[in-house]
């Protein structure tokens, strides 16, 4: 049974995307050990007690620095006994110290189609607005390991959502998530919950 800790900074809706397709069978083989949040207000927690899961907030608020922050979240995430970590909307930057001690066991879900629209200056609604400004027509969402870059960690799953003429950055948001984030982020979890990709050569295998 592989143990999730999903991190979280906002409402929630990819962490209730991943409770839902547990409750349904799509993902199987798993559960989730833990919800943290760095904000307390955060409505995922909400979502999680609702569902009987474990929830805290570790906030860098409550730390004298960034470091001392750091080594709380990576604290929490040991105590969980996590095998995976799911970046399910969460707006930390993960230090290296967790991305070495979790290599190849975090996810991300990101709101367009890697490597356009993603890197430091790309997210939340930032990411839709350049999609609108650039005027593409497809966009969609991208689950993908982290590493030490930023959006650059090997792709595991991606799934194309067509752009509007009448689009704005927020009807895109929602549309990307129904049609994309909530479907590929339970299908990327179950399939690492059965073992079924690797990482070879910096890229994702199905086996």
């Amino acid at each position: 049974m592989l143990k999730l800790a999903v991190l979280v900074s906002g409402g929630g809706t990819n962490l209730q995307a991943i409770i839902d397709s547990i409750a349904d069978g799509r993902i199987t083989n798993a559960r989730i050990e833990v919800v943290i949040s760095n904000n307390k207000n955060a409505y995922a927690l909400e979502r999680a007690a609702k569902a009987g899961i474990s929830a805290r907030c570790v906030s860098p608020k409550d730390y004298a620095d960034r470091e001392a922050f750091h080594d709380a979240l990576l604290e929490a995430l040991e105590e969980s006994g996590a095998d995976l970590v799911v970046l399910a909307g969460c707006l930390v930057v993960i230090p290296e110290k967790i991305v070495d001690r979790y290599e190849n066991r975090i996810i991300n879900i990101h709101p367009s189609l890697i490597p356009s629209f993603c890197g430091t200056e790309f997210y939340g609604l930032k990411v839709h607005e350049g999609v609108l400004d650039r005027g593409v027509k497809v966009t969609g969402a991208t689950v993908h390991f982290v590493d030490k870059g930023t959006d650059t960690g090997p792709i595991i799953l991606q799934k194309a959502v067509c752009v509007q003429q009448d689009d704005t950055p927020k009807i895109l948001q929602q549309r990307v998530m129904e049609e994309a984030e909530w479907v590929i982020m339970p299908e990327a979890i179950d399939l690492i919950a059965n073992g079924r990709i690797e990482v070879t050569d910096g890229k994702v295998r199905f086996l």
